[in-house]
């Protein structure tokens, strides 16, 4: 009977398709955040672990819970999380809403509309955002509206470029039915080893979706006091948008979506530039902006 540590699959943080806690962000910063990651990595390799059932999933879901919340036996895996939490004085409910997704994972394998797919995003990717932003200190009011559309295109574009790889290893399809057959896709299209014109059409009816929060996300990077987050944000978005536009040329079952890692950083690098040089106009490009830090 396995343990969240021997679910483990090996994924690290430089294997995202974004960075995680790059070194554009502070070092103080950098160890909560990588806590934080490798905690979710944990519970997301629970959740895919094609070797546990439903039920052994939620008992290891739950059993990462109780330790980062110390109702529970320790964990490894939760341990250094629950000591940054700690240290910053911050509450684990970020965490425990991905355990909440993770669970969603262990028994939903199928999305209808495109709201509810929207509403797993609100548990399975807007609380890394949220937590990176309370790690530093932002504004939730002023930061999280912007910050929650940029973490649900970047968990939709995961799946996208993901799709093929979910249906076939997992039997898990994020897709909704409702663009499936607005397109006349099928799911069984996913198995294929290139995609057909309608499931190409419903892949680039999502990707456009996600440019359009990307666009409602675009103001992020000068709304955040931190002057290195808000370079790694403007990284990450511009990243995101290449990643979306990319989707609406090629097939994530036949092509390679991204770029390779050197032209990746060069466009990141550019982005963090650019977020940098308009630090000093920021205020006056956003009016709710002058009363922050400087």
């Amino acid at each position: 009977m396995k343990t969240a540590t021997e679910a483990r699959s090996g994924k690290g943080h430089r294997d995202e398709n974004f960075p995680v806690a790059s070194h554009l962000i502070h070092p103080r910063h950098r160890g909560p955040i990588l806590d934080f990651y490798y905690f979710v990595r944990a519970g997301d390799d629970v959740a895919d672990n094609a070797g546990l059932s439903p039920e052994r999933k939620i008992a290891l879901l739950d059993g990462l819970a109780d330790a980062l919340t110390g109702k529970g036996p320790d964990d490894p895996e939760a341990a250094p999380l629950r000591r940054s939490l700690a240290e910053r004085g911050l509450p684990p409910r970020h965490a425990l809403e991905l355990l909440d997704a993770f669970r969603m994972d262990a028994h939903k394998s199928r999305y209808e509309t495109w709201d509810e797919l929207a509403h797993y995003c609100r548990y399975s990717a807007v609380p890394v955002g949220r937590f990176v932003l309370d790690v530093h200190g932002e504004d939730p009011g002023r930061t999280w509206p912007t910050s929650d559309a940029i973490c649900t295109a970047l968990q939709v574009i995961n799946h996208l470029q993901d799709c093929g790889k979910d249906f076939r290893s997992v039997d898990r399809v994020y897709l909704p039915r409702e663009t499936l057959e607005k397109h006349g896709a099928r799911i069984e299209d996913l198995g294929a080893e290139r995609a057909t014109p309608a499931l190409r059409a419903v892949i680039k009816d999502l990707a456009q979706r996600c440019l359009d929060l990307l666009e409602e996300g675009r103001p992020l990077p000068d709304l955040i006091d931190d002057t290195r987050l808000a370079m790694e944000i403007a990284a990450i978005h511009r990243l995101a948008v290449l990643l979306a536009r990319g989707l609406l040329v090629r097939d994530p079952l036949s092509e390679t979506v991204h770029h390779g890692k050197a032209a990746f950083a060069l466009t990141a690098l550019g982005a963090a530039a650019t977020a940098l040089a308009r630090r000093p106009f920021r205020r006056h490009l956003h009016p709710a902006l002058r009363g922050a830090r400087p």
